[in-house]
């Protein structure tokens, strides 16, 4: 129990980056189990502030601007007794992990060590590390002139960098490989890990499979599924038991169609935009670190809700359905289905209200800018035909 923690008192739990559909997951749940939920963005429009379960509102410098940020927080922090610090955005978590010894003092934050988040930001280190231990992971090419077969994958090293598709050498003649890594494609659905550790000890976990995403070439959950796989488990787990973890992770991976395997993508080293769907399937990962950071540690859990779905209509869906219309179908029937559930909540609907009009902004900017469809380009998939 933290310094000064009154064991009748309300605990009150500091949410960053209150402009994700995430972190608007987050507020909800500890809101409804009784927190004091303090959400944090640097957009006066997120939609998190507009939840009845946040309780305070606080608006800070964007986190990419890592002095102003910390020093935003810190002076918070030491006029305001906050008990527990979840960041949940990728700028965030790195900032917030690069200066975590200046906020003990004032706040538990329950992140993994600094290498192990250096490790699983980095996308090269990650698959580095993959391959060292046995775990199927992309082949990487360190020039375009290496490259074998087409189509590639160009992602940025960390999060924030953009995704490209490569479909010749032409294309790829503007790479800039300083920033960015070119992986082989793999062609397969898209399934992840999410965990829960206690330095190093796995205390909860949970798996998904993507039904339908954004872009449709390969993007974020617009909808997805609780799922079990043992060998899914096993992958996913022995890479962070590898990095001594502690807190939460997701571990992202595809299932080659080719071969029936898992190849591990990239480690999600924070909080992941499709964590409702684990909350609806009995694994409550907000309420279970929070619970953890407090009382030191909680009992494992092995068991959850399999074959749940969960939707995230806007704008994620929405975005999908404009560049897939055929999938209205699919969408009508989870509507009636009574294990597809949705992030539209009746009784706190104002968060919703914007995210519908981020949606209709998010539509007209994509398709005046031709970025509706395929905005990380289309990868022409003949040679796995």
């Amino acid at each position: 129990m933290p310094i000064g923690l009154e064991p009748n008192s309300k605990i009150k739990v500091l949410v960053t980056d209150a402009e994700y559909k995430h972190t608007l997951g987050i507020v909800r749940t500890l809101g409804q189990a009784g927190y004091y939920v303090v959400a944090l963005g640097y957009n006066k429009r997120a939609q998190s502030f507009y939840s009845k379960y946040c309780s305070e509102k606080l608006i800070s410098p964007n986190p990419k601007n890592e002095i102003e940020y910390i020093n935003f927080l810190k002076r918070y922090l030491l006029n305001n007794k906050i008990d527990v610090l979840l960041p949940v955005g990728y700028n965030s978590t790195m900032t917030i992990s690069n200066h975590r010894d200046e906020l003990l003092p004032f706040v538990a934050i329950p992140l993994a060590e600094k290498a192990a988040i250096d490790i699983a930001a980095d996308k090269s280190r990650t698959l580095e590390l993959a391959r060292k231990i046995n775990i199927s992971a992309p082949n990487e090419y360190k020039s375009i002139n290496s490259i074998i077969k087409y189509p590639v994958v160009v992602k940025g090293i960390f999060e924030s960098g953009q995704i490209k598709y490569i479909n010749s050498k032409e294309e790829g003649k503007k790479i800039d490989l300083s920033t960015n890594i070119i992986q082989e494609y793999v062609p397969g659905d898209g399934y992840g890990l999410y965990a829960l550790f206690n330095k190093g000890e796995l205390r909860a976990f949970f798996m998904h499979k993507r039904v339908r995403e954004y872009p449709v070439t390969g993007g974020s959950s617009t909808c997805a599924k609780s799922v079990f796989c043992q060998e899914l488990k096993d992958t996913g787990i022995k890479i962070l038991k590898e990095l001594k973890w502690h807190g939460v992770a997701m571990v992202e991976f595809k299932k080659d169609f080719r071969y029936g395997n898992y190849v591990l993508m990239e480690i999600n080293p924070k909080f992941w935009g499709s964590l409702d769907l684990s909350i609806f399937s009995n694994i409550n990962f907000p309420r279970l670190l929070v619970e953890m950071t407090i009382n030191g540690d909680i009992d494992p859990i092995e068991e959850y809700l399999t074959d749940i779905k969960f939707r995230w209509p806007f704008p994620d869906d929405m975005l999908h359905l404009f560049s897939n219309p055929s999938s209205i179908i699919q969408m009508i029937r989870e509507i009636f289905d009574k294990n597809a559930f949705s992030n539209v909540v009746i009784d706190d609907f104002h968060p919703n209200v914007v995210q519908i009009m981020n949606t209709i902004n998010s539509l007209i900017v994509r398709i005046l800018n031709k970025k509706l469809w395929y905005p990380h380009g289309k990868p022409k998939l003949d040679n796995y035909r």
